[in-house]
């Protein structure tokens, strides 16, 4: 018997790097699980305009600017659901119009929460390891916490993806490539690439629309023009730096973490501090708004 595809619209709330999760009654399907916010998508109705209804019926806000986030198929015993995503930023101003029980959560919370199988590739899209590697050279990658942003300087193509295809999917997930070496790559690689690294030139090239739906896009930014335009294309984290003065770009003029904070309170996406910083910062660093921390040479023993 062909099972019935039911097309839903989700959208996925984003405040100070927390996200707004409900709760699905008993009476519903896949019921007494947490949920985001969504619903089916009527006829006549685009999953955007479906998306943009629930969140004014369920949460009571209605909010205009919405980025693609990704589209994922998922077969239960009884129906398969087509998940229609779209992620969008709520300010300040409306946060006590938000229903209840919707609720705001940090993202490391997010994993202990109950949702539905069919969340599950969101969930590891939202959650961001605190601690992430830098390196011209690609170790043997430890399936730990931290992801490792491999910049590859000195190897062809073909060594390139020979040695990522040596590696086990686990391993890809926390990999993260910069797009100019990552459109050089198979189909299939690429494919096993989930995060992808913008320059601050390349991410402003960019316009709204043209990010990769499904893909996790985290980008370099030094100001606070560049970090507008992070969340205006719809990117999933940045890159802030210089924190401190580094050997490797004396020019560059530091932030310092009160300048760094006056730029991340601001950010609805994660803040990776970047720039002379140590994992043993990671408290100051989250204290001056934070989600983590990014480094080379004081990164080496990181794993």
């Amino acid at each position: 018997m062909t099972k019935a595809i039911v097309e839903v619209a989700i959208a996925i709330l984003l405040h100070k790097s927390k996200v707004l999760v409900g709760w699905r009654q008993a009476d519903q399907h896949q019921g007494n699980k947490h949920e985001f916010p969504g619903g089916k998508v009527e006829q006549n109705e685009t999953p955007e305009q479906a998306c943009r209804r629930e969140v004014y019926e369920e949460v009571g806000i209605g909010l205009k600017d919405w980025h693609k986030f990704d589209v994922i198929q998922h077969e239960y015993d009884d129906l398969i659901v087509r998940l229609h995503l779209f992620h969008a930023y709520v300010p300040e101003e409306l946060l006590d119009l938000i229903h209840q029980p919707w609720t705001w959560y940090s993202r490391d919370q997010l994993q202990s929460l109950n949702f539905p199988k069919a969340n599950k590739t969101i969930i590891e899209r939202l959650v961001w390891s605190h601690l992430i590697k830098i390196s011209d050279l690609l170790p043997t990658l430890p399936d730990r916490d931290a992801q490792f942003y491999w910049r590859n300087k000195d190897q062809t193509i073909a060594e390139v993806q020979q040695q990522l295809l040596q590696l086990t999917d686990l391993q890809l997930n926390k990999l993260i490539i910069n797009i100019s070496l990552w459109q050089q790559f198979s189909s299939e690689l690429q494919a096993k690439i989930q995060t992808i690294h913008l320059k601050q030139s390349q991410l402003m090239d960019l316009k709204r629309g043209e990010l990769i739906v499904g893909k996790r896009f985290i980008a370099a930014c030094h100001d606070a023009v560049s970090l507008k335009h992070a969340h205006h294309i719809g990117c999933d984290a940045v890159f802030l730096s210089p924190v401190h003065q580094t050997e490797t770009h004396p020019e560059a003029k530091a932030l310092g973490w009160d300048g760094f904070a006056e730029l991340a309170e601001k950010s609805d996406i994660p803040v990776f501090a970047l720039g002379g910083v140590a994992p043993k910062e990671m408290e100051q660093a989250q204290k001056h708004h934070a989600y983590g921390l990014a480094g080379i040479r004081q990164f080496d023993t990181v794993e």
